[in-house]
């Protein structure tokens, strides 16, 4: 039942005891007393607890041994706030926001207090109500999935769907994405609409909208003034710049990294400073040279999963790639130590690869730096044997392009080739 969501055994038992179901405001006393809100808990969750919604906005799980009083004080509408459809504005560009998932776009339920995507207009204008001074928003559901859900199909489908708007009316498209996989999904973005005449923009949020640290609506907003003001073509990542609300940064979407687990300035461009940062006042661009070359743009919306990225370490054992190779697999990607180097126990693997015209390139498992196989004598013997070094390009960057370029056929002479910033001067 919904009014008891996830609530099973002693827990279910306490609240129906105390008539007491989810989104209800109560008073309860511990060593303390809050008035919180009753939230749903997740389905496999113990018997032992109950989940609140403090006033501060976060959440906490409460054992029910150390509950001292618990006191109904009122149930809240489903509908507390009444959605409004924002007032379009012919002076205004036309933003499309495309949701794949995560809880960028999100809004709270405010009779449950959980968190909910914000799909249509009338919600977005809701929850992020900024939006409709920037832009005219229209909003599209192409999928709802956990980032770490995403796989390469997803990426297909995203690519038609964006190579579809190419012709549009649309200033830009924002893409709301799970963090997790985001730097996955934008290098693929990258390459296969590499050329495409609008800003591409994915953005995430690191904490959910329900939390008073909600990084949701800022980056939301810089996403839309960067499309606005600037109309830059190309695929960028949307995130905080820093731990505080002062400014976001627009990264490529071939150099940015998720480098923290929950910070919100987590994702760093590799080597350089953001593209863009988008202040309160202003847009500041660090780049240097155009993002694409200003060639036609033919879109390549194409993956064979054939391809796997080995991050090497001592005691790594060489057979581990034997039914890789056996399998048919068409690339493989080192993450080497430092300028790009393996043990000389896996030179042996390495020529079975070659022989079987498997592609096989290097990038490095530093944060920053480039690959050099040709300073010392290891990689030298690497480079004789026919491993390709992937200048400084990002491992994972790598790995999706290598993905890409199986699926055309040609993978040494696309994987060699600048497409999208993937390699810096």
């Amino acid at each position: 039942m919904s009014e008891y969501r996830g609530y099973h055994g002693r827990a279910l038992q306490f609240l129906k005891e105390n008539n007491i179901s989810v989104g209800d405001t109560v008073t309860i006393t511990t060593d303390s007393e809050h008035i919180a809100t009753i939230m749903p808990r997740y389905e496999h969750s113990d018997d032992l607890h109950i989940v609140v919604k403090l006033k501060s906005g976060y959440n906490v799980g409460l054992e029910l041994d150390k509950i001292k009083k618990i006191k109904f004080v009122s149930s809240t509408p489903a509908a507390m706030v009444e959605q409004s459809s924002p007032q379009q504005d012919p002076s205004l560009p036309k933003i499309l926001l495309l949701s794949t998932g995560g809880t960028i776009a999100s809004r709270v339920d405010y009779r449950t207090g959980s968190v909910t995507p914000a799909l249509s207009a009338q919600e977005l204008n809701a929850s992020v109500p900024e939006l409709s001074s920037i832009a005219n928003i229209d909003a599209e559901v192409l999928f709802s999935e956990y980032s770490e859900n995403i796989t390469p199909e997803h990426w297909i489908k995203t690519a038609c769907k964006l190579d579809s708007y190419a012709d549009s009316e649309y200033a830009g498209i924002i893409v709301a994405h799970g963090t997790d996989t985001m730097q996955y999904t934008a290098a693929f973005l990258s390459f296969s609409l590499a050329g495409f005449p609008k800003p591409i923009v994915l953005v995430g949020s690191q904490r959910s909208s329900d939390r008073p640290s909600s990084d949701a609506a800022l980056n939301l907003i810089a996403a839309a003034r960067f499309i606005a003001q600037l109309r830059t073509p190309g695929v960028f990542v949307a995130m905080h710049n820093s731990l505080s609300d002062d400014d976001v940064a627009c990264h490529l979407g071939t150099r940015v990294r998720k480098n923290h687990t929950s910070r919100r300035d987590a994702f760093e461009t590799v080597g350089a400073p953001p593209a863009f940062i988008v202040t309160q006042s202003d847009i500041i661009s660090n780049l240097k040279s155009p993002y694409f070359a200003k060639n036609k743009y033919t879109p390549k919306i194409t993956v064979d999963t054939s391809v796997v990225l080995v991050k090497y370490h001592p005691g790594y054992e060489p057979q581990n790639l034997d039914y890789t190779i056996e399998r048919g697999c068409k690339a493989i990607i080192f993450e080497g130590t430092g300028l790009g180097h393996v043990g000389k126990s896996m030179y042996e693997i390495v020529r079975k690869a070659r022989q079987k015209e498997i592609f096989v390139g290097m990038t490095s498992q530093c944060i920053d730096g480039r690959v050099n196989m040709a300073v010392y004598e290891s990689g030298r013997d690497l480079l004789n044997i026919g491993i390709v070094p992937l200048a400084d390009m990002l491992p994972e960057v790598a790995l999706v392009k290598a993905m890409w370029a199986a699926g055309q056929g040609s993978i040494k002479e696309i994987m060699t080739r600048k497409i999208a910033s993937e390699f810096t001067e």
